[in-house]
């Protein structure tokens, strides 16, 4: 089992470039991937989203993604000719509407906005992707691990409480029978009160047949240690089990629920209402695994 909180992070630089990488898991229903990168990587998002797939089925991902290139062939430089004219000209229109002394126009006009312009570098996106890869790998291995770390903290929790839902179940189990021969004996006891003893035995045994198929609840129990046994075989499961843990813990209360409505006894409704608080517990543990 697998938790689905994690955190992993990664710095790798390759031939002038330099990638920094986050990734952080909490808990979701489903894989929901929030992506935060640098504008021009937006061509990186599509492998992002299919190596993460491949690793995580489940959790709110959130991934940040820092990029720098440092080559020298990284950003270039070039005049706007044409603007330097325009500044030019208004410039030196204004020297001789001002009268002043003439300046050093070419200080001037390099320093005005937008005559030089910077400009990037078209990414080498197979490049980047490799920087990707390499980066996202070093963090989801990171990721996985605190994954599955947590996960074994919570797998032994998840066991110890379906260990005390089996006690209770087993405590149900061995009360149902004592239920219809509790009921017998009263119901007898009762009808000899009222009747002076003339009981009829044949409608006593249909009265005591309908309580007890009423009352019957092995389909209920027989499903429980199912279930249970279930939850057990998916304690050392390399595959994500979370939703499958959730539908299990759903069949529990429901389950429980019906032996409630049906066992007509005090004993077994005590047991029920334990049975129902560890179910809750277990439903509330099993939405922090993968």
């Amino acid at each position: 089992m697998r938790s689905m909180t994690g955190y992993g992070r990664s710095v790798v630089s390759v031939d002038g470039r330099e990638m920094t990488l986050e990734i952080r898991s909490v808990n979701h229903r489903f894989l929901d991937l929030a992506l935060r990168l640098p504008r021009n990587t937006g061509f990186i998002e599509d492998e992002l989203r299919r190596i993460i797939s491949q690793h995580l089925s489940r959790g709110h991902i959130d991934v940040t993604v820092l990029y720098a290139n440092h080559r020298q062939d990284a950003k270039t430089v070039f005049p706007d000719v044409a603007l330097a004219n325009a500044y030019k000209t208004s410039l030196t229109e204004l020297q001789q509407a001002l009268d002043v002394p003439e300046q050093n126009l070419f200080n001037i006009i390099v320093s005005m906005p937008d005559v030089l312009v910077m400009k990037e570098a078209e990414e080498d996106q197979d490049a980047v992707n490799a920087l990707l890869r390499e980066a996202l790998e070093t963090a989801l291995s990171q990721l996985e691990a605190m994954r599955i770390q947590e996960g074994n903290r919570l797998c032994q929790d998840l066991m110890a409480k379906v260990d005390e839902l089996e006690a209770l179940v087993a405590g149900i189990k061995a009360r149902a029978p004592r239920v219809v021969d509790e009921y017998r004996t009263k119901l007898e006891s009762r009808l000899k009160e009222l009747l002076n003893g003339n009981v009829d035995e044949a409608r006593f045994a249909t009265e005591v047949a309908i309580f007890a198929d009423r009352a019957a609840i092995d389909e209920e129990l027989v499903r429980l240690e199912s279930h249970i046994h279930q939850i057990r075989g998916m304690a050392n499961s390399t595959e994500a089990v979370g939703r499958k843990l959730d539908f299990l813990a759903q069949e529990f209360n429901r389950e429980m629920n019906t032996i409630g409505s049906k066992a007509s006894d005090g004993e077994i409704a005590a047991l029920v209402i334990e049975a129902k608080a560890i179910i809750e517990k277990i439903r509330e543990q099993v939405q922090n695994i993968e």
